[in-house]
């Protein structure tokens, strides 16, 4: 499926989207880009039966933001739902974004997340969030899950992906597609 326009317009299409390609491949683990945790929620209330979510948002300091981005009563609600729930370093900028503003130039890492944008900014985000997920144990080592994200807030790209964790970068492997907008 590919959306006219990127946007959180699309967000209930790309969560129903994601949720079925699951199902037709097996696939029982979704993680989510939500740093606030409102696209996780509107995930985990459509029906998921069967299927993990894994809500993956950046740590404090990305983007000049140094309080927590999710509310203590969202992560609440997400839990009370089953959604796991899980904050760390962008896999593809971190530490590298910190020497680049302060230095200047750029490194190879952040060169990858770029070319990656080629594709699409949530096509980059959902190698991202599965390599990160991946990092903390929670999907299994390049095994198939459903990785979704946004341009900016909202869902807007799901991808099939068999994540590898940040030491094995170019060993994640995206399979499939499922949804992402036509890019500007």
């Amino acid at each position: 499926m590919t959306f006219e326009k990127q946007g959180p317009h699309n967000t209930e299409a790309a969560l129903k989207l994601a949720i079925e390609a699951a199902r037709e491949e097996g696939i029982h683990k979704i993680v989510v880009a939500s740093s606030t945790g409102a696209t996780a929620k509107k995930l985990a209330e459509l029906e998921h039966e069967g299927i993990q979510i894994i809500d993956v948002g950046y740590a404090r300091g990305v983007f000049g933001k140094h309080e927590p981005q999710m509310s203590d009563e969202m992560r609440q609600d997400l839990e009370a739902m089953g959604v796991t729930v899980y904050v760390a370093s962008h896999a593809l900028s971190g530490a590298e974004r910190g020497l680049s503003s302060k230095l200047g130039g750029f490194g190879p890492v952040e060169v990858a997340a770029h070319a990656l944008r080629i594709i699409g900014r949530g096509v980059k985000v959902c190698v991202e969030i599965s390599m990160m997920a991946a990092d903390a144990g929670l999907v299994e080592l390049h095994e198939p899950i459903v990785a979704v994200a946004g341009t900016g807030h909202g869902a807007d790209t799901a991808v099939v992906i068999r994540p590898a964790p940040t030491a094995e970068f170019l060993d994640s492997k995206v399979d499939r597609i499922i949804c992402m907008p036509r890019q500007g």
